[in-house]
């Protein structure tokens, strides 16, 4: 059991909390025994998994699980477990993983129906959420422009809840080559936008039901004019409340159920 937070194995992989080491190795931290659950599918991205006594009993399903698939688990104590984890109250599992997006003409390959852009999101909660609620929705890739927050920090690996190993993901694109190459694909490029017309408008009315990429904007200053004007449509969701408006991860989800809705219908 590695009892001590100082030993050179625990800086070690402690430093991954970090992004410039995440890039250096090509590595990053997986907290918590949900997400790691889902990581089993893909078994071969799982380099090394930390865990507590605690942890080891209580989910003895999943280590069982980790056994047979031949993924070593090194026992630490809480204190080692703390420092490798970038949160006040550790879920009592840290895995170590190999780093897995992909190009995004490997994505258009695939003849993608849905998907979700994110520009220069800059946090890690809204960024981890979208990527969640689109694999919820039934999308087929989130795509990130650079300028956004690392999709491999921590704290977005765990708002994820697993949901990054269930869909591809393209990282560090440029928007405007980006958005042409999706157009070029046949996708209609829709930016949500609480300028656009409202997303009931186009319910019904069949363009929901083609081939699109929601694009998501900074929270903070959304999108420029030039950008606004690289979609083929800006889109609002309406407010029907006292509610000045809504964060941007509940209305990308929004955006992207009622697209699943309208092209599931299709089908």
């Amino acid at each position: 059991m590695l009892n001590d937070p100082k030993a050179a194995k625990v800086r070690g992989v402690a430093k991954l909390v970090k992004k410039e080491a995440r890039q250096e190795t090509g590595l990053f931290l997986l907290e918590g025994p949900q997400g790691l659950k889902e990581a089993l599918d893909r078994p071969k991205l799982i380099l090394e998994v930390f865990a507590t006594e605690e942890a080891l009993s209580r989910h003895g399903d999943l280590f069982e699980r980790l056994r047979g698939l031949r993924i070593d688990v090194q026992m630490v104590s809480d204190q080692v477990l703390q420092a490798l984890s970038d949160t006040s109250t550790p879920q009592g599992v840290v895995a170590v993983c190999q780093q897995f997006d992909v190009g995004l003409q490997e994505i258009l390959d695939t003849k993608p129906r849905l998907i979700a852009l994110l520009s220069q999101i800059r946090d890690p909660g809204n960024a981890g959420t979208v990527l969640r609620a689109a694999d919820a929705a039934g999308a087929d890739a989130v795509l990130f422009t650079n300028g956004s927050v690392d999709i491999y920090n921590p704290k977005v690996v765990r708002s994820t809840t697993g949901s990054l190993f269930h869909l591809p993901f393209a990282v560090d694109l440029d928007l405007a080559e980006t958005i042409q190459k999706l157009k070029d694909a046949g996708h209609k490029i829709l930016a949500a936008d609480a300028s656009g017309q409202s997303l009931t408008e186009l319910i019904n009315s069949g363009e929901l039901a083609k081939d699109t990429t929601w694009v998501f904007g900074n929270e903070a200053w959304g999108f420029s004019e030039a950008e606004l004007a690289m979609a083929d449509r800006s889109v609002a969701v309406p407010i029907y409340g006292a509610a000045e408006s809504l964060n941007l991860a509940t209305a990308a989800s929004v955006c992207l159920y009622v697209t699943a809705f309208e092209q599931n219908k299709a089908d």
